[in-house]
């Protein structure tokens, strides 16, 4: 397994798009953020992060393709940021929404809830976002200490 930084990050934009349904959305960080991806006998996932604010690296962007998951490397990919931004930043932290797909997952990853955006995906993508049969509406900020 061996992770690694990408430049071409619009190559992967299938593998974005499972994180972020939404190019525009992608668009809007796409620019101004680190992207790495899982390599294990093939690409089986990515991580994009940026500066936040002062000592806060955010995770914009989290997927993994479906027919990997469950095998740890979504959790590798939050390792390794980690680990490689720890001595620029103090606090990691994801916004998602509030499925019962991926906050739990966060949490096992360590990651506390930390504040809501409410209505952020009615009032910034141009259709409903569905994850685990539930429609997102409040954008659900997690955070990890480093």
């Amino acid at each position: 397994m061996k992770i690694y930084e990408v430049t071409d990050k619009k190559e992967y934009l299938p593998l974005l798009r499972i994180g972020d349904e939404q190019e525009s959305m992608i668009d809007r960080y796409i620019q101004d953020s680190d992207m790495y991806v899982l390599d294990d006998c093939g690409v089986k996932g990515g991580i994009v992060v940026c500066k936040a604010a002062d000592g806060v690296l955010e995770i914009k962007n989290l997927a993994v393709f479906p027919e990997s998951r469950r095998k740890g490397y979504g959790r590798a990919l939050i390792n390794f940021i980690c680990e490689k931004y720890k001595t620029r930043f103090s606090v990691v932290q994801a916004g998602t929404g509030d499925s019962p797909l991926t906050i739990p997952f966060y949490e096992k990853c360590g990651f506390v809830k930390s504040h809501a955006v409410k209505n952020f995906f009615l009032e910034n993508y141009d259709r409903p976002i569905i994850e685990g049969g539930v429609r997102l509406v409040d954008m659900i900020y997690l955070k990890k200490k480093l």
